[in-house]
């Protein structure tokens, strides 16, 4: 069984549900069985923002994940958060332009990506979820890249969809800024040791 359980965490107004929504679709897309369960704070610009994603290639029994094999985390009140729960051999991607501390655990794959950053290069911040979703697309091979880009335009609604081509660079731009990283900075799909067998 293949299986990525995913936490998106953030401040409410960094596009952690349309970066979840994306990622369902785009699974849906690829034949694989999805759940998608968000959480908002109090307030939801500002606020705390957070999905739980579970892409599977068997039916799923239950969208609540306790124990994700991934987490894209956005905001320094998520790492703290969610860190301790990665499952050993997990991968952790951090948008090091926000989160002011480095990862404490040893025994996960950990991406810090200045995804802020390349987004206010391309000229728009908000697109920095896409940044960061191009860095879980260079680690994990749940979804396929090509899938996820022809994604967008459907799950963009039409008062937006001026903004696809836009989401579709910063996808690559976050996806190739991991691979420069290089194999050293995540662990293999074969060591990571979960969604096989």
């Amino acid at each position: 069984m293949e299986e990525e359980r995913i936490v998106i965490a953030g401040f409410g107004g960094q596009g952690i549900m349309f970066l979840g929504k994306l990622l369902c679709h785009a699974g849906m897309l690829d034949g694989r069985h999805i759940t998608y369960l968000p959480s908002y704070g109090v307030e939801v610009r500002g606020g705390t923002a957070c999905c739980n994603v579970i892409i599977s290639s068997e039916e799923i029994a239950s969208p609540v994940i306790t124990s994700p094999t991934t987490a894209i985390i956005m905001n320094t009140p998520s790492m703290i958060r969610y860190e301790p729960e990665i499952v050993k051999r997990g991968l952790l991607i951090v948008n090091s332009s926000i989160v002011d501390r480095h990862p404490k655990r040893k025994d996960i794959g950990v991406v810090m990506l200045p995804a802020t950053t390349i987004a206010d290069r391309m000229g728009n911040t908000r697109v920095a979820n896409m940044v960061a979703l191009g860095g879980f697309l260079s680690k994990s091979q749940i979804v396929k890249t090509e899938t996820v880009l022809a994604a967008v335009g459907e799950v963009l609604p039409p008062y937006r969809q001026h903004l696809a081509e836009l989401n579709r660079r910063a996808i690559l731009e976050g996806k190739a800024a991991a691979d420069a990283q290089g194999p050293d900075a995540i662990w293999s799909k074969i060591t990571r040791g979960f969604g096989l067998g």
